[in-house]
């Protein structure tokens, strides 16, 4: 059996890095609908940052898929276009209340990290272990940021 490399990668490997990419493109995509929905400059900034940075994850995978002459998934998943028009359902009734759409970032964040986590664990000692914690240790800083600023403003109700 020929050892798993960056341009040698394994059927299961490939398949994890679809299903990532197609996570990092509707965190992307629910980011970038969050910052259209909310009034607050500092959080419409905050959520385009985090939308360039999951774009920028979602292509990094899809270099190493086509790498493996596939082709890397360029569109998210069904399931999340019905978590991002929950979060336009919500951001009408609510009027784009910010505590509201943090809640549901973190809902979202929620999924994106546990799948890594998952990842990580299924093809723990890959070819891309490094690439797939750096951008974990991303995810879970996001994750982190949006919870904390979720219950800052909790708090201040």
């Amino acid at each position: 059996m020929a050892i798993e490399s960056v341009q040698n990668l394994k059927e299961e490997t490939i398949e994890k890095l679809q299903d990532l990419i197609r996570a990092n493109i509707d965190s992307y995509k629910g980011f970038k609908q969050a910052s259209e929905k909310v009034e607050n400059e500092h959080l419409k900034d905050l959520f385009c940052t985090l939308a360039t940075e999951r774009s920028e994850q979602a292509t990094q995978l899809q270099k190493y898929v086509e790498l493996n002459h596939e082709d890397a998934e360029d569109d998210g998943s069904y399931a999340a276009a019905g978590h991002r028009a929950w979060v336009s359902l919500r951001a009408a009734i609510s009027d784009g209340d910010n505590y509201a759409m943090l809640a549901e970032a973190e809902r979202g964040e929620d999924y994106i990290k546990g799948l890594y986590e998952k990842v990580l664990v299924d093809i723990a000692g890959n070819a891309l272990s490094d690439v797939l914690h750096q951008q974990y240790s991303q995810v879970k800083a996001t994750h982190d940021r949006i919870r904390d600023l979720r219950d800052s403003l909790k708090d201040n109700e």
